[in-house]
């Protein structure tokens, strides 16, 4: 079996999801008044990653968690309508030469997973239409109905992309020199390094660099 693994910001969608679930919970017409005490909950991790005290992973984690605090009382049916608000906004930045890529594999009959460190139930409101046959985002825990705050998120960046993959794909015999994978940032380089087509999308200076040199295909 071959793959297809889609990172998801700046990739499929050409700008970072959590600037504009800050917009969104900025200018919401019912949840604005969060904003100000989220906005003063994620200055520290922020100030802290760059002074260099802490590192950029934990810092987008702990961005994730205080996103999601902000939004503890709303039940997962509200949760989900609220992340369904943005999904228009978001399908206009998806990054046509990727989808197209993307109707390509699917055609051939390649295993396509979206794999990205934003929140799972956004991504799959966002990508309502599109084929799919996996996505691996990071869940949100519940209790009954509503937010867990006792549970942290998993935040899914980095080697737990592979962690995720690796556990998604367990039992199959995968075709890794044949498979493909796309990616932006730095971040990505471990899942890149998977396959036998990486492909670089928009990369940033680092990766633009290491495709370069590796004579990887670049959109």
């Amino acid at each position: 079996m071959r793959v297809a693994i889609v990172d998801f910001d700046g990739t499929l969608y050409a700008e970072e999801t959590f600037q504009l679930l800050m917009r969104h919970l900025r200018y919401h017409p019912v949840h604005h008044p969060k904003y100000k005490r989220f906005y003063r909950s994620i200055i520290p991790p922020f100030i802290g990653y760059k002074l260099k005290l802490l590192p950029e992973a934990k810092m987008k984690a702990r961005s994730m968690q205080v996103y999601l605090d902000a939004l503890q009382k709303l039940t997962e049916e509200e949760l989900n309508s609220y992340f369904e608000e943005m999904a228009e906004e978001v399908r206009k930045g998806f990054n046509q030469d990727v989808l197209s890529r993307i109707e390509q594999h699917i055609a051939d009959d390649v295993h396509v997973m979206l794999v990205s460190g934003a929140y799972t139930p956004l991504l799959q409101s966002v990508t309502k239409g599109l084929q799919f046959d996996m996505i691996i985002g990071t869940d949100i825990p519940f209790n009954g109905d509503t937010i867990d705050r006792r549970t942290p998120i998993y935040h899914i960046q980095g080697p737990r992309k592979n962690e995720k993959i690796q556990e998604a794909l367990d039992g199959k015999e995968i075709d890794w020199e044949n498979s493909f994978a796309y990616g932006d940032s730095f971040s990505d380089l471990s899942v890149l390094e998977l396959v036998g087509n990486p492909v670089a999308v928009r990369p940033e200076p680092r990766l633009q660099t290491i495709a370069e040199e590796r004579k990887w295909d670049i959109i």
